[in-house]
């Protein structure tokens, strides 16, 4: 996803991009999807097919559940190859800088463009310029606790590599296999009501820092309810 700024003849609505200044704009590589915008003759502005702050979908069942009867129609296109949200790159800034870490790794990024800034860091001061970059998102019902090896009393794990668990990321230790199964696997032990999810230690490298982006984010304190 790349952020660009509105020039004064934008014709696209300040709703869909929350009264600011920029506007974020990807194109999709999944067949359907650029089917529907072909068929659509426009550009489609639209927000995520989840309830904000909750766990992303990465399943047609997932939207079903998340959303419920405010939609008419989902059109299945099967699970997300990747199932982690697009990289979001700042092309605003004086650098191209990294809003949020997802599908296309960083090393991805600089050996086309060369190097990237980092972003914010979670939670940090100043306004949000993109979805994803609030300090608690991403989240399950349930609590997270991470780097966990073992469980502890009230926990489930959700392993990766050598560490077992209820369920496991990836067995063999890929990370491509383990971003595919996060929020799926997330999804599945909070539908079995664990006060407690404990996840094993991912990599910080390549898919390794998105998925570990998502993590931090679905740890992080929650602000009560209103």
């Amino acid at each position: 996803t790349l952020v660009l700024p509105r020039v004064e003849s934008c014709r696209l609505s300040l709703l869909a991009s929350a009264g600011l200044d920029t506007a974020a704009v990807r194109a999709p590589s999944h067949p359907i999807a650029r089917e529907l915008i072909a068929a659509s003759g426009v550009p489609i502005a639209a927000p995520s097919a989840n309830r904000s702050g909750a766990i992303s979908p990465t399943r047609p069942e997932h939207v079903v559940e998340s959303l419920g009867s405010a939609v008419d129609l989902v059109i299945d296109g099967g699970p997300c190859d990747v199932g982690l949200e697009s990289t979001v790159l700042d092309l605003t800034m004086p650098k191209p800088t990294l809003l949020r870490h997802g599908g296309t790794t960083r090393e991805a990024i600089e050996a086309v463009i060369g190097p990237v800034e980092e972003g914010p860091a979670i939670g940090g001061a100043g306004a949000l310029h993109s979805p994803g970059q609030l300090e608690s998102h991403y989240a399950p019902r349930a609590a997270v606790r991470l780097n966990a090896s073992v469980t502890e009393p009230g926990e489930v794990l959700l392993g990766f590599g050598r560490v077992a668990g209820t369920l496991n990321l990836s067995p063999s230790g890929e990370l491509v296999e383990a971003a595919a199964n996060l929020f799926a696997m997330l999804r599945t032990l909070d539908a079995r009501g664990n006060a407690r999810i404990a996840v094993a230690a991912i990599p910080e490298q390549g898919l390794g820092i998105a998925i570990n982006d998502r993590l931090r984010r679905a740890a992080a304190p929650r602000s009560p309810p209103r």
